[in-house]
């Protein structure tokens, strides 16, 4: 099974969104089917086989995820994000600014949603192969 610090070895070479596909490549080698990321505190939770799940500590202090939600504006934020604009820690900080809770990310399909903090889809997108 994954450990955490093979998960944060492959995460280490995520600069910016453009680096995404990679990183989910790598996970999917390493037996992850699929983790889910908070972005209050970057926290995450990573599944595999036979119920194996492991837990990451906070990335950073807690940002207040807001209320309202503004899907147009975070599809811009993310479209940056994809490609090379910003880096993670300020695209956490925009996804929490338009509402985003989280995001879930299932590796066998390839998609990964963004949730709301009534978990409700923000937008669902194919992982580029």
């Amino acid at each position: 099974m994954f450990t955490l610090e093979q998960i944060k070895q492959r995460h280490s070479k995520v600069k910016s969104g453009a680096d995404f596909p990679q990183y989910i490549r790598d996970l999917k080698l390493l037996g992850v089917n699929n983790y889910v990321t908070y972005v209050a505190d970057g926290h995450a939770e990573y599944f595999g086989k036979s119920n194996y799940h492991i837990r990451s500590d906070p990335k950073y202090s807690i940002i207040n995820v807001s209320e309202k939600n503004d899907n147009d504006k975070f599809r811009v934020y993310l479209k940056a994000h994809q490609q090379g604009q910003t880096d993670y820690l300020t695209f956490c900080n925009q996804a929490a600014e338009t509402g985003v809770e989280k995001w879930v990310v299932l590796l066998n399909e390839m998609t990964c949603t963004y949730y709301d903090k009534t978990g409700n889809k923000v937008l669902v997108e194919n992982v580029p192969q």
